[in-house]
């Protein structure tokens, strides 16, 4: 534990060591910058001709310098990057793929508040009054400002010190103003369809219900799914990661644990357990508020008293074991239970007075007396000891069965700590979940007590619920076996929605890119890539699909036959975005190298060819919208740039007038006039991972990075305007994007894996 807290701690260093370099690097780029544009305002104006009796400016010396870095943002990083933030139960860094916090008993990356209001300190410059400007909004002592000019016909905003600046289309300029109060949505979003399962770190994680149901759980949703009706139902008690749940012995009242995480404002939430009902959805019980510590990784109801007692594990260093009296919401005992990692906490079926805990290295046999609890380990004795104790079922007799990581069986009496009979698994390496019928005898004839075997009626999966037609939740079993609910593995990212269909495509770190159909929340094909996938869009006739990954090259497949049509490279780093042109001419990539390449695009998509690379950006590209006449396109950058560009040429636009009026094929830079008001008081930039204006242009949906999705009206170009909110995710909301015909929003989660289906009503 020592080592763990040292390493986490050199690893806090080491980060905030990063943070101070990214600073120095920032102010260093933003010295050039100013410099060089001294130089072009002097050379503009010796150009012009001194006046009489004034000396002409002079550029380039140490005074002039130190002038100007008087006015730098003092922590402004580089790229837009800002340290790492913990939400929704993972560490995140906005200038790379957020990455999860290390797991186990080392504590989570946090930044003290001390360093966090240093690295987001206001730019002064942003705190100046202007004629010009007629809003401004103080909080906790600080100016955030943003700026109307009538004269420019622009508003500036300032993020993280630097000014924003946006055009405001000609026939909105006369009548604009900053005081207008922004209205809200007439429709709202209802979650539809969840896509995806949390099986790679959980187990007994999927259950049958009398009404036909099977309940699981993704990101902070608990599912219920009813495969004959095909049809979800969704609990959303929960604000962050659902990690356990257990289903109570009248079989309606569901038990679920999450983790601990932290709200927007950077307000803990702490772990705990939600008691609910399955038929109303409604909560009971809310169980250990400021009790668990980081995590609650293990449920489970007695079976044997009519289930009036609830067992729970936390992830805090010793693991603590409580024993709670749920509807009275009083915990009846609590006791360490184990230094290593616990997988699995139950109540023997017939004595409500013992419980089995297991997991890395250890199985515990505890005795519950009143209000204390006796625990007796497990000796392995002659047999091999495991290395994780993964998964408990019981006998008819009372006699306990494990299943362990080196795929060995073993049978527990009754009242023992010792394995009297021992049954490797000859089948499956690694058993995570045993069910086995309550009736079934442990051993037939042909074995003895010490004999070896396949337990008679034994099923092993990675999680099961046994119901009508044999449909159950797994990972790799017979091709026979009908999949009821797939998703992705690692952090998800990629999202595009085909031109004319019910379709969509998602990709991400696993490789894998899904073609899924809206209607039937049914893959319809998938495809293996060799590299992890960042980002995807498809040609306007639907029938190619752009695939960017995170080493700079990029695919092109056919949606069809899911077929490979091309592949290129663009550098050596992820590609943010791909982007074809509304008339299918051209297919913008940009880059994390601060380029975008422009390709001309031939036969529908599937022969392109570079035309060339579009340069001017100081820091990575994150956004890039097009003209609806494909004339032009406009990028966002890390560091808060807005450029425009022509696709001929590849050369920068710099006229406002050329492009103050245009009308954009799609909305999904985050910086823009129409989208300016999504960005709430003390936003940094990177707090909104995605937007998407609906096709119809009357809805504007952000993905932020604490979990929330919120629908505004469009164009939504007043500061701070009203929104409606979404939970559901439980990390950062990676994407966002509307069906062709805007009856369905699509949201993605970035750790949490998941694919949210809003339906817009």
């Amino acid at each position: 534990m020592e080592v763990d807290d040292r390493v986490s701690a050199l690893e806090q260093r080491l980060q905030l060591q990063e943070d101070e370099l990214a600073v120095l690097k920032a102010a260093l780029a933003d010295a050039l910058r100013r410099l060089r544009a001294c130089e072009e305002q002097g050379a503009a104006l010796r150009a012009r001709g001194t006046p009489k009796g004034r000396a002409p400016p002079r550029l380039g010396t140490t005074a002039s310098v130190c002038q100007l870095l008087k006015g730098l943002p003092t922590r402004t990083p580089l790229n837009g990057s800002v340290p790492p933030r913990r939400v929704g139960g993972y560490a995140t860094s906005p200038s790379s793929p957020k990455k999860e916090a290390t797991s186990g008993r080392s504590a989570r990356r946090y930044l003290s508040p001390e360093r966090l209001a240093s690295v987001r300190r206001e730019d002064p410059r942003s705190r100046t009054t202007s004629s010009s400007s007629n809003c401004s909004a103080k909080k906790e002592g600080k100016t955030k400002e943003v700026i109307f000019s009538m004269e420019e016909g622009s508003v500036k905003m300032f993020l993280r010190g630097r000014p924003v600046p946006m055009l405001i289309p000609d026939e909105l300029a006369p009548t604009y103003s900053l005081d207008t109060r922004s209205e809200l949505p007439s429709c709202r979003l209802k979650l539809d369809w969840v896509y995806g399962y949390r099986g790679r770190d959980c187990r007994a994680n999927l259950y049958l219900l009398p009404t036909g149901e099977i309940v699981y759980f993704v990101a902070s949703v608990a599912v219920l799914y009813s495969v004959e009706e095909q049809r979800q139902r969704h609990y959303l008690g929960h604000n962050d990661d659902i990690k356990c749940l257990a289903v109570h012995p009248d079989m309606v009242t569901i038990a679920t644990g999450q983790v601990a995480g932290t709200t927007k404002e950077g307000k803990p939430l702490p772990p705990h357990v939600r008691i609910w009902d399955s038929v109303s959805l409604s909560t009971l019980h809310v169980l250990g508020l400021g009790v668990f510590d980081r995590a609650v990784c293990c449920v489970g109801f007695s079976k044997s008293n009519g289930g009036n007692l609830l067992c729970a594990v936390d992830e805090s260093n010793d693991h603590m074991l409580s024993v709670w009296d749920w509807a009275k919401e009083a915990k009846v005992v609590d006791s360490k239970c184990s230094n290593e990692a616990v997988l699995v906490a139950t109540f023997h079926p017939t004595d409500p007075t013992v419980l089995i805990t297991c997991g890395k290295s250890h199985i515990y046999f505890w005795s519950l007396e009143g209000a204390s609890l006796s625990k007796r380990q497990g000796l392995f004795e002659k047999h091999e000891k495991a290395k994780y104790v993964l998964c408990v079922t019981f006998l008819e007799g009372g006699d306990v069965v494990t299943g362990d990581s080196g795929g060995n069986l073993y049978v527990w009496g009754k009242g023992q700590c010792h394995p009297p009979c021992s049954v490797p698994n000859p089948v499956f390496p690694s058993p995570f979940w045993l069910c086995l019928p309550f009736s079934a005898p442990c051993v037939d004839g042909r074995y003895g007590p010490t004999g070896a075997g396949v337990l008679p009626g034994l099923v092993q999966i990675f999680s099961l619920a046994s119901g009508s037609g044999g449909r159950i939740g797994t990972c790799g079993l017979h091709a026979s076996v009908f999949p009821f609910c797939q998703g992705h593995m690692e952090e998800l990212w990629g999202l595009a929605t085909h031109p004319s269909r019910a379709q969509f495509v998602t990709c991400g770190q696993d490789k894998l890119v899904h073609l899924w159909s809206a209607e039937s929340h049914q893959p319809l094909w998938s495809r293996i890539i060799e590299d992890p996938a960042r980002s995807a869009g498809f040609h306007p006739s639907g029938s190619v699909l752009a695939v960017g990954t995170v080493t700079g090259r990029w695919l092109l497949l056919d949606t069809e036959t899911h077929d490979l049509v091309a592949i290129h490279t663009d550098g050596n780093e992820q590609i943010s975005v791909v982007s074809f042109s509304p008339d299918g001419a051209y297919l913008a990539v940009g880059s994390h190298d601060n380029l975008v390449y422009v390709y001309t695009v031939d036969q529908g998509g599937r022969k392109v060819s570079r035309l060339g690379k579009c340069s001017g950006h100081s820091s990575f590209i994150t956004h890039l919208d097009w003209a609806q006449d494909s004339s032009c396109f406009v990028t966002n950058s890390g560091d808060y740039e807005i450029l425009y560009w022509d696709p001929a040429t590849c050369k920068q636009i710099t006229s406002a007038d050329a492009v103050r009026n245009m009308e954009w094929a799609t909305a999904t830079c985050v910086l823009g006039f129409g989208v300016f008001g999504i960005w709430s008081e003390g936003a940094d930039g990177t707090d909104i991972n995605a937007v998407a204006r609906s096709h119809d242009g009357k809805l504007l949906a952000s993905a932020d990075d604490f979990g929330k999705v919120h629908l505004f009206s469009y164009p939504c170009c007043q500061p701070r305007a009203l929104s409606h909110k979404y939970g559901g995710h439980s990390s950062h909301v990676t994407n966002v994007a509307f069906l062709w015909d805007d009856s369905v929003a699509l949201t993605t989660g970035g750790k949490d894996t998941s694919i949210l289906q809003w339906r817009v009503v």
